[in-house]
């Protein structure tokens, strides 16, 4: 089976000033339409893996590989176009730009990546709004929605170049729990119904039961993977 993402002995120090050994030899890969969740207690290392898998932090031992690209390997040019073409980002807080409407913040990443006419770009935006129920709110400016609706206008964004893998970071965070199991829903239908592919860093338990495999994470290794089924773990 071909995999969106893969690992191999993957390890990362900081040096604060002696080196404080974080990930230690990670090994894990996620198929096509994958929602993976990677839980753990905080300082376990989880989102310091998935820095590394975002391409932003090379500075690691081990391999990675995104879409068969050898991570490891590549210039900063060309990972920043891997970013940009092939990865949505997902954060705790959506980042949105307050002073434009919903839709110029869905655009940004399209735009910048120059591969669609601004016309094409913002029709995709326009698609990617209604496909989350926000096609009415797309001329409002992002600051007069709710944090529930502003988190739906970041996955929107994050998915404007039909990412092959969206990399979610404590995407539910700063959400209340209504608004978190919309985010919730919303990526188990993107995964079942779209085949997108995600991996998502998070404590929320009803997160990690509704996707298709959890990693746990301890003292910067993997220590246990389930794999659901219908709601229900079997390790």
């Amino acid at each position: 089976m071909s995999h969106i993402l893969s690992t191999h002995k993957l390890s990362k120090s900081f040096y604060n000033p002696v080196p404080v050994q974080v990930l230690k030899d990670i090994d894990f890969a996620v198929a096509p339409g994958e929602f993976l969740t990677i839980m753990g207690k905080s300082g376990c290392g989880k989102s310091t893996l998935l820095y590394c898998l975002s391409t932003m932090d090379t500075d690691f031992e081990g391999e990675v590989f995104i879409d068969g690209v050898p991570v490891h390997l590549q210039s900063k040019d060309v990972l920043a176009r891997l970013r940009n073409e092939k990865i949505g980002f997902v954060f705790q807080f959506h980042y949105l730009l307050p002073e434009f409407n919903c839709l110029q913040n869905v655009m940004i990443p399209g735009l910048r990546l120059k591969k669609y006419l601004p016309e094409e770009v913002e029709a995709r935006a326009y698609h990617k709004l209604t496909l989350l129920g926000l096609k009415e709110a797309a001329l409002q400016r992002a600051s007069t929605l709710s944090g529930g609706q502003q988190q739906r206008v970041a996955i929107a964004r994050a998915l404007i170049n039909e990412p092959l893998l969206i990399l979610a970071d404590e995407p539910t965070g700063n959400l209340d729990s209504r608004n978190g199991a919309m985010v919730f829903s919303l990526f188990q239908e993107l995964a079942k119904q779209y085949h997108q592919t995600i991996v998502a860093v998070t404590h929320d338990n009803d997160m990690a039961r509704i996707s298709s495999r959890t990693i746990v994470m301890q003292d910067g290794m993997i220590t246990n993977e389930d794999i659901h089924v219908e709601g229900k773990m079997s390790t």
